[in-house]
């Protein structure tokens, strides 16, 4: 993670006092912040209050990407984007929203799905990735170049009334990833098993509000890990049910036959 910046001025101790005030935080942590480089993918129901917090927290360097444009429908869950902003890249509502927000947030975006070399740039570039994306290929291929890379990665999920969300701390060798959650995912009885909806959400049914409480969760879990802090749902998986606004989670163990963060197959013994 990164070092202290330079001094804070006097309009950034003023801008961040109450969250200076925090022991977790005091002037030392605000540095770290500024010097931390985030990437989030997807600007939607999830990217919205991440993006949102990490900006007013005062992150110093958030890449954004999402290749949408802003359609009408993304208003009641979508909180950057306006109705002015209604057929512009998702990207530049952002850009806009978060610049109005926080001048002081270097933000750098990409109008398109990065994969390959340039996801992995991408994800090299960065102290720490957020996951905002709605199906489960992106999600796949986004935790294999997490684990390589050794990035944290803090993931999230929303369908109709229901939220998951849980940070893989791929920077430590004993630290379960995303596919190792699937996989124990499998094993739970049926019924605590997650639908099956959670591997594409995209085009499903989601209150607003739902979308909006786990993105404030993965952007809570976002700042403590830039901070140094330990993180609540490292290696565990949080599951909200926002019809009875119950909260239940379960451990998650780092399987050595995982395909991404496994032992090989040729060295097990």
């Amino acid at each position: 993670m990164p070092g202290d910046a330079a001094a804070l001025s006097n309009e950034q101790l003023a801008r961040y006092s109450r969250q200076i005030v925090l022991p977790e935080v005091d002037e030392s942590g605000q540095q770290r912040l500024a010097r931390s480089r985030v990437l989030v993918l997807g600007l939607g129901g999830l990217g919205s209050p991440v993006t949102t917090y990490l900006a007013g927290a005062g992150v110093g360097r958030l890449v954004l990407v999402d290749p949408d444009r802003v359609d009408v429908s993304n208003l009641h869950r979508q909180i950057l984007h306006r109705t002015g902003t209604v057929g512009t890249a998702k990207t530049d509502s952002a850009r806009a929203s978060l610049t109005a927000l926080n001048p002081d947030v270097h933000i750098v975006t990409h109008a398109s799905r990065l994969h390959g070399d340039a996801l992995r740039d991408a994800v090299a570039g960065v102290d720490l990735v957020v996951d905002g994306t709605d199906n489960f290929e992106s999600r796949f291929e986004l935790n294999r170049v997490c684990v390589a890379l050794r990035r944290p990665l803090v993931y999230g999920a929303v369908v109709g009334l229901e939220g998951q969300a849980s940070v893989f701390r791929n920077d430590r060798d004993d630290s379960p990833c995303y596919a190792c959650l699937y996989e124990d995912v499998a094993g739970l009885p049926d019924a605590e098993r997650p639908t099956s909806n959670w591997e594409n959400c995209s085009g499903q049914g989601v209150l607003g509000p739902v979308a909006g409480l786990v993105g404030c969760i993965q952007a809570t879990e976002a700042l403590k890990v830039l901070l140094g802090m330990d993180s609540g749902l490292a290696g565990r998986l949080l599951l909200i049910d926002a019809r009875s606004m119950e909260f239940r989670s379960f451990p998650l163990r780092k399987r050595a036959s995982c395909s991404a963060c496994g032992v090989p197959a040729a060295t097990r013994g």
